[in-house]
């Protein structure tokens, strides 16, 4: 039964590619939620922004290099940064990255200024001073800087979903609903993620106003994204033909079924609501709560990624 629902005939992409969109989901979330929380007064001293310093970059490095790694020829991969493929989901997607991490840098750029000085000043003394000058030009934009990297974190956590619907064979792949509901989900995962990094590295109070701040976003993303999984299936049982026997297959039986309805639905968006609704007060306000709801959120985020890309490959037109 595992090896089955791993390997079958029509299977293009496997597991590495699950976590390449989960990984770039969580930064495209991370990043979001931030650049809402910087316009609200926060600064470098939020632990969520620490976190997103760390996870928004470092997600997206990580997630390349899986996805190189994973090519036929990765020693080729470099042409991808300078060729442009203008009918490629995939060039088009590495444009995308070299901007959103350009923007990225230079926005955190900006709200780390002081650090960077700090340091700067500390290793290097006098030397690398243009650097200071260059913040200090980047500071100026940073209204502009702000929206610009917002539209390119919502640009890349819905490309995660544009990747898949481009495999025009697969029924349930090819569904306008899926870069949606995974932009929608990788806030989600972005929201988790962020809060267990301030928690657990940043040592950020659980009831700080950053934190209380992406709280606000869970149970209203969590709402759009049972109704996006309602649209996405509802569309292929009327779409009728393989989109209907790409639906059943994917959630009526057999392995993946039970990944969705016990490891999606279950546990990464039932039980973190039961377990925020259920658990006693005195549990809720300690940090092994919030760590443990962070984590079952991000296991869901995953557990769909993997649903997504491999039941969505068993059905082919």
């Amino acid at each position: 039964m595992w090896y089955d629902a791993f390997h079958f005939p029509s299977l293009v992409w496997d597991w590495p590619i699950a976590i390449y969109l989960f990984l770039l989901g969580i930064s495209a979330g991370a990043t979001s939620l931030s650049v809402l929380l910087r316009r609200k007064g926060a600064g470098s001293e939020s632990g969520i922004i620490k976190a997103t310093a760390l996870l928004a970059p470092l997600c997206v490095m990580l997630g390349l290099l899986i996805l190189i790694f994973h090519l036929a020829r990765p020693w080729t991969f470099w042409k991808l940064m300078f060729h442009y493929q203008f009918d490629s989901v995939m060039s088009m997607g590495v444009m995308l990255f070299q901007l959103y991490m350009a923007v990225l840098f230079a926005w955190l750029g900006v709200v780390f200024r002081a650090e960077i000085e700090a340091l700067r000043s500390r290793l290097f003394k006098q030397k690398f001073a243009f650097v200071d000058g260059l913040i200090g030009l980047l500071a100026r934009v940073e209204r502009l800087l702000a929206p610009l990297l917002l539209l390119l974190a919502v640009l890349l956590g819905a490309y995660t979903g544009f990747l898949l619907s481009a495999l025009k064979t697969y029924p349930l792949l090819n569904n306008p609903v899926l870069p949606v509901l995974f932009l929608v989900s990788g806030i989600g995962s972005g929201i988790a993620a962020t809060i267990l990094l301030a928690v657990t590295l940043f040592k950020e109070d659980h009831h700080s106003v950053g934190v209380h701040f992406v709280h606000r976003f869970e149970r209203p993303l969590l709402a759009v994204e049972i109704l996006l999984l309602i649209c996405f299936f509802t569309g292929l049982y009327f779409g009728g033909g393989q989109k209907e026997v790409a639906m059943w297959a994917a959630i009526g039986s057999g392995f993946w079924s039970q990944v969705f309805w016990v490891g999606v639905v279950g546990i990464g968006m039932l039980l973190p609501q039961l377990l925020g609704l259920l658990t006693p007060a005195p549990l809720r306000e300690r940090r092994g709560h919030l760590v443990l709801v962070c984590s079952l959120t991000l296991l869901g985020v995953l557990l769909l990624r993997y649903f997504v890309l491999y039941a969505g490959q068993m059905t082919v037109v």
